[in-house]
């Protein structure tokens, strides 16, 4: 008879440039491989974990969280301690709590929201390599924040799908927001919906540019 196990998630942050994306792969240091090592040697044997979002590679993340079982009697401040001090420099454990046996991160999730960040024209600063898209050219932004409002609502989004063939039940979704600002050189836009396409937002984000 197997031990008992509860189920909970975990919040976690990461610096997408040292991996190859969210998803695992062998042979590649991805963000939900490192989290998996580190879970699997605090409590031994295979422990997996099922994230709300495949982010691609280089894609950072503020506050994305992962479910997974773990055994019953497991103190969660401990095990967050642990955790700690095993996670690469590049990932940041944020919070972890109990959940319901039946939340799971990703079916369960009812919304995601994308930060895209642009720096136009120049040369791009030292400290804003692999975290920005560096256009060159100028951009109008006001434009691009007119065109967005667009996107709000519900819609069939399979044009922004970059694979036609990727595994998804629908292609319809909500999108919620949609808002771009700029700051000088840097454009920031906005998009939160229930949920997205594969490669969806870079799609968008081409196609207002």
């Amino acid at each position: 008879m197997s031990a008992p196990e509860r189920n909970v998630a975990l919040l976690v942050a990461y610096d997408g440039r040292p991996f190859h994306g969210w998803q695992r792969h062998p042979g590649r240091p991805t963000v939900q491989g490192a989290i998996e090592a580190a879970l699997s040697e605090v409590l031994g044997g295979e422990r997996l974990i099922e994230g709300s979002g495949r982010t691609d590679r280089g894609v950072h993340a503020d506050g994305q969280v992962a479910t997974t079982r773990i055994p019953a009697d497991t103190d969660l401040q401990e095990l967050g301690e642990a955790l700690h001090a095993r996670l690469a420099p590049d990932v940041h454990l944020r919070a972890i709590e109990d959940v319901a046996s039946d939340v799971h991160a990703r079916t369960s999730a009812t919304g995601k929201t994308y930060r895209y960040e642009i720096f136009q024209g120049g040369e791009l600063p030292a400290e804003l390599e692999l975290r920005v898209w560096h256009v060159k050219r100028s951009l109008a932004w006001k434009p691009m924040a007119e065109a967005a409002q667009h996107l709000v609502g519900t819609h069939d989004f399979a044009t922004f799908a970059a694979n036609a063939g990727f595994d998804r039940g629908s292609t319809v979704r909500t999108m919620h927001a949609a808002r771009v600002e700029a700051d000088g050189p840097r454009i920031t836009v906005w998009l939160e919906a229930d949920g997205f396409l594969y490669k969806m937002v870079r799609t968008v984000l081409r196609a207002l540019a």
